[in-house]
């Protein structure tokens, strides 16, 4: 059965999505699919109703590469720290703010096959979306070219923000900032987070929290956990607090 234009021009426009992002990340894949796989996005097969694969699969993948492969590259680097220290700026580097960082830098939102709800939505640089997209490109790296090919990826994309980290220029505890923020001008100051809602399967939920100074809104943030959401929350009050 021959395909008809429509088919045909997608095909082609696939493929140039395909090659100019590999122009970006600095790898060429011998398997191509595995890299359109982790462009769609789930709204895309939903919409379109094509037999794509989206990205979740590879990004679970991807996900244990980047931790383990970072988590290695601070090993070895911080002889002598602790293995809490070392936790959290693993966790610094491996967060969604990272990951959509790096995402950014790649441009990745311009490649992704997005379902028209989400492109309207402005999918296309929701951290939450880019995040996942990252973590689904670097298990296609795994499943294409083997370990060594991710591990040169992961820590050449990564570095920036691994250095920042190491050296104690990424500031996320933004939590404890906002408390001693709040008590400079009222010791007795108290301050709650209240979760929103939460939305997504339980695989991927997204929580939405507010956090409040005695009875006050002064903040709400997103997260893909509760920890992360009221994190950004205080992120955002003490911006609001700044702007008094």
């Amino acid at each position: 059965m021959s395909m008809n234009n429509t088919e045909r021009k997608g095909l082609q426009n696939n493929s140039l999505r395909i090659s100019q992002f590999e122009k970006q990340i600095g790898y060429t894949f011998k398997e191509k699919f595995y890299l359109e796989r982790a462009l769609t996005h789930s709204s895309y097969n939903k919409e379109k109703n094509t037999k794509h694969q989206d990205n979740e699969r590879l990004e679970f993948l991807g996900d244990a590469f980047l931790d383990a492969i970072i988590a290695a590259r601070i090993f070895n680097e911080m002889k002598g720290v602790r293995e809490g220290r070392l936790t959290k700026i693993r966790a610094l580097v491996v967060c969604e703010k990272g990951l959509a960082k790096v995402a950014h830098n790649y441009r990745l939102g311009e490649y992704m096959f997005l379902g028209h709800g989400e492109e309207l939505a402005g999918g296309r640089e929701k951290d939450s979306i880019l995040a996942d997209a990252m973590e689904a490109v670097i298990g296609a790296i795994y499943l294409d070219g083997g370990f060594e090919a991710t591990e040169k990826f992961v820590l050449e994309s990564f570095e920036p923000i691994v250095k920042e980290a190491m050296e104690g220029k990424l500031f996320s505890d933004y939590k404890s900032q906002l408390q001693e923020i709040c008590q400079k001008n009222d010791k007795n100051s108290s301050i709650s987070y209240v979760i929103d809602r939460e939305e997504g399967p339980d695989h991927d939920k997204t929580f939405y929290v507010s956090v409040y100074l005695k009875e006050a809104k002064i903040g709400s943030g997103t997260g893909k956990n509760k920890k992360e959401a009221e994190q950004d929350a205080a992120k955002a009050a003490i911006a609001a607090l700044e702007r008094r």
